[in-house]
């Protein structure tokens, strides 16, 4: 990857959270810690990794991204917006009446959303059936899957990983968003998950834990998985719930926030430091 196109990922990313914030704080909240920590997987996905195409959504050939951690939809949707599949002015319309923008993905209502999430668990089985059908078809398509680190909680995530490696989807790339804390807490406090990347290669995985506010570290490291030809893959993303926002960092309840006046201050803060970054990389 050459420094161009890297800033021009840094680039992305910077307009995906801005976009973020700005939903969150017209909305008076939401799930900005979980949203957050996914910014940079999503600008290297949808800048250099996927095959799609924004005008057809519906591409048969496009490759396939499942948010199985649904409650992260407004990064996705931002995302989405930054990558020209609707209008940004559109995702405003969040959780309201007729929205095309529920609060967690829904396939049948928003372009460019694969698969309906928020169940969480759920996602991983979905990733598992569509990358078996399309090796079954002979497709050369991939199926990304982001996955949280509370969401392990669950056994379907186990059951369909067992599966993902006895078949080798190989087309089926794991990324785990490993920030440490879900809904109630620390992850290490609500149920001790040890190491991640230790037990993904126990289950018959090829891999590798990188830095999740790096776009160069994990495009690179999707290149490897790529080259990976009969052997499940996946991606340990090691992030910070809150990532690139300190504020929410290290706010103490950041799963689902409900924005104060001091929370949009804040908000409008990193909004210009944002901006001053998507300015100076152009």
């Amino acid at each position: 990857m050459t420094n161009l196109e890297a800033k021009h990922l840094k680039q992305q990313s910077a307009r995906i959270r801005a976009t973020l914030l700005k939903l969150m704080k017209a909305k008076g909240g939401g799930h900005i810690g979980g949203s957050l920590s996914i910014v940079e997987t999503l600008s290297v996905l949808y800048g250099r990794q996927m095959r799609y195409d924004c005008n057809n959504p519906h591409w048969p050939d496009r490759d396939y991204l499942i948010l199985s951690k649904g409650h992260a939809g407004p990064a996705l949707y931002s995302a989405l917006s930054v990558f020209n599949f609707f209008d940004e002015s559109e995702i405003y319309t969040l959780n309201e009446g007729g929205t095309r923008f529920p609060s967690h993905p829904d396939r049948t209502k928003t372009p460019g959303v694969d698969a309906t999430t928020g169940s969480l668990g759920q996602g991983i089985s979905v990733a598992a059936g569509l990358g078996y059908a399309l090796k079954l078809e002979g497709k050369d398509q991939y199926v990304y899957v982001i996955v949280g680190d509370g969401e392990l909680n669950e056994g379907q995530c186990w059951e369909a990983f067992q599966f993902i490696a006895n078949y080798r989807l190989n087309n089926v790339i794991v990324l785990i968003d490993d920030n440490k804390r879900q809904l109630d807490g620390y992850t290490k406090e609500v149920i001790e998950p040890f190491d991640i990347v230790e037990k993904m290669r126990s289950f018959g995985f090829i891999t590798e834990r990188v830095a999740g506010n790096d776009e160069v570290a994990i495009s690179n490291a999707i290149d490897r998985a790529k080259a990976v030809s009969d052997s499940a893959v996946c991606i340990v993303l090691d992030t910070v719930k809150g990532q690139g926002v300190p504020y929410f960092e290290n706010m103490k309840d950041n799963h689902s926030v409900k924005l104060k006046a001091e929370d949009n201050q804040a908000i409008d803060e990193m909004i210009s430091q944002l901006e001053a970054i998507y300015k100076e990389a152009q």
